[in-house]
């Protein structure tokens, strides 16, 4: 992937790819029909048990500077309530919709967050390759057996980042951990307009005994004349516990009066993917991508019966093909 290609220059990484990421781990051993049965079914339950009604926690830390003269931020801690509901199993894929649900002056509101879609031992992921794209990267063959890529979608279902790993259990805690994966910055990040541009990460998602977690290992990457440069470390801590201390009918409401139109959002996407090579669309700081504000604005508008379900997939349509 061109991304890594430019990586040569930067110590650290150089040192790091030496080992390339999809050899972390070695390929899952042989297992005998009913392990591999057993195990299966263990994994889909891993994933399942992500869904529900969660107060969410928010804990991110930048810590180890790897530029000179670089001051970490100051830990920053924030939350809210999502719901997360199962939108398609078929048994060797599940999609996860996040829905966050917010009070702002005495009214709730619903705002689509994040997808989370996981699939069993596939051919290839959609990946981050940098700014505004995403391109088709094979799984490696001989890691493909027994192992779930997890890919996450943008608020407007557009792409953020994907990658492969293997559920396993050490020291009787059950995880999955991703090989390294690019991402692009995130909305809080982007904002502020640092000197990094994109993130270097490790993935893993747990099953708590009230919820889950998931935690992520980011190195902040710079753009150096034609190469990337550590920035700073940074750690996140996302915990899921399960709660319906909040307005759960409204996340429901929400996702029942807008779900036709997000599934064809989605599929636009996917199609744009699957006839390009992958996705090339315009991001902003404070938005995402050019078109997400807008696809964002006509999901409320269905949900509030000011726009109809055809008259927003019209234009989102429209959008989607126009930008990707």
């Amino acid at each position: 992937m061109k991304i890594i290609k430019t990586l040569l220059g930067g110590g650290l990484l150089a040192m790091a790819m030496a080992v390339s990421p999809a050899m972390a781990h070695g390929p899952v051993a042989e297992r005998t029909a009913h392990e591999e049965s057993d195990a299966f079914a263990a994994d889909r339950a891993d994933i399942l048990a992500m869904a529900g009604n969660f107060r969410v926690r928010f804990d991110m830390q930048e810590s180890t500077p790897w530029m000179a003269g670089y001051t970490p931020l100051e830990r920053k801690i924030s939350g809210g309530y999502e719901s997360v509901r199962v939108i398609e199993d078929t048994g060797r894929k599940i999609m996860l919709q996040h829905l966050l649900v917010v009070e702002h002056d005495g009214q709730t509101h619903v705002i689509k967050h994040w997808r989370q879609d996981w699939e069993y031992e596939p051919e290839k992921i959609l990946v981050y390759a940098g700014p505004d794209s995403w391109e088709w990267e094979d799984v490696p063959v001989a890691m493909r057996h027994g192992r779930w890529s997890q890919t996450v979608w943008q608020v407007d279902d557009s792409p953020r980042y994907a990658g492969w790993g293997q559920w396993e259990t050490q020291g009787g805690v059950r995880r999955w951990r991703s090989n390294w994966t690019w991402r692009p910055l995130a909305r809080r990040d982007a904002v502020r307009n640092p000197v990094y541009d994109r993130y270097y990460a490790i993935n893993r998602h747990q099953p708590t005994p009230d919820g889950w977690i998931h935690w992520q290992d980011n190195i902040k990457m710079e753009s150096v004349d034609g190469g990337l440069k550590p920035v700073v470390q940074e750690y996140v801590l996302n915990t899921y516990t399960r709660s319906d201390d909040y307005p759960v009918v409204a996340a429901d409401a929400y996702w029942a009066a807008t779900k036709d139109y997000w599934a064809v959002v989605r599929a636009e996407w996917d199609q744009a993917a699957a006839s390009k090579g992958g996705i090339h669309v315009r991001e902003q700081a404070d938005t995402g991508t050019v078109i997400s504000a807008r696809l964002l604005e006509m999901g409320t508008a269905i949900s509030d019966g000011t726009m109809t379900v055809p008259q927003a997939i019209e234009e989102a349509r429209r959008l989607i093909r126009a930008n990707s």
